[in-house]
């Protein structure tokens, strides 16, 4: 198997593997990231309806200029964190994807956390 392929592999296990014992409810709705090499995503979702609450992104035309950094990621998630804070959701679970819990996923839930919302 070649190593993108195996590098693949990999992280859709480590992603089903955490989303067994994560679930977003209507109360505590659950968080999640995906970055990509050029942009950056976030969304709330209620798992029992089904339904994405609030979502932002970096290809949304008020956030386009933001790069995939660290700075650029605290801000996202400070907007995503006032944008849940409208909606009425406060608290949340957060699902960090299959990706390492440091960088971008890092600031993005440190962003939220600064904004108000409560893991």
């Amino acid at each position: 198997m070649n190593r993108i392929a195996e590098k693949n592999r990999k992280y859709a296990r480590r992603r089903v593997h955490i989303r067994k014992s994560i679930s977003g409810t209507a109360s505590k709705p659950r968080m999640t990231v995906f970055r990509s090499n050029l942009h950056m995503y976030a969304q709330v979702i209620d798992d029992t309806t089904g339904r994405t609450l609030v979502s932002i992104g970096t290809l949304e035309k008020e956030f386009a200029k933001f790069r995939n950094n660290v700075e650029d990621a605290a801000k996202l998630g400070e907007a995503l964190g006032k944008r849940c804070l409208d909606n009425g959701v406060t608290t949340v679970v957060f699902d960090r994807n299959g990706y390492l819990y440091h960088g971008i996923v890092k600031a993005i839930a440190d962003g939220a956390r600064k904004a108000g919302v409560k893991f």
